[in-house]
């Protein structure tokens, strides 16, 4: 089995406060999905990230971006696009829970900062087109309680 590419070493940044590296890798993204939508199955997320040693923090800056596949609201059909997510978080030796990553005393897990930009980026209700009016908008029209006819959707 070979190195995990979210677990990125910093122990030589820790040594030096303000020292820098960029970090591009490719992070395996496995079952990440809410009811409407989900990351591909599969998939790799790119991640490419500014790591940087504040004190005994390590910052991690940059974007995490994946591809993902879902449902139409109105129609039902697929849709897919790309997550791009700007992450800007801090790794520390003892965390603050739903705040802070853990710092273990040579590296750092991007892991679950993955998973979790990706998961709060997920659509909660994607649309193939925004001018989409449904599976048969002409036997099933809209219609508003309250008025005589259709109503367009947006």
């Amino acid at each position: 089995m070979g190195r995990d590419p979210a677990r990125v070493p910093v122990l030589d940044l820790l040594r030096t406060t303000g020292t820098r590296r960029e970090v591009a890798v490719q992070v395996p993204v496995h079952d990440l999905a809410i009811t409407t939508a989900a990351v591909v199955e599969g998939a790799e997320a790119d991640l490419d990230v500014v790591v940087e040693a504040v004190g005994s923090q390590v910052v991690v800056e940059g974007t995490v971006r994946a591809p993902w596949t879902g449902a139409c609201r109105r129609c039902l059909e697929p849709v897919e696009g790309t997550l791009e997510v700007d992450v800007r978080e801090i790794f520390e030796r003892h965390p603050t829970e739903g705040e802070t990553y853990p710092l273990a005393d040579d590296h750092i897990d991007l892991g679950p900062l993955v998973r979790d930009a990706l998961l709060l980026a997920l659509p909660l209700a994607p649309l193939c087109e925004a001018g989409c009016l449904g599976p048969a908008p002409d036997a099933f029209p809209a219609v508003v309680e309250g008025t005589d006819g259709p109503t367009d959707p947006d």
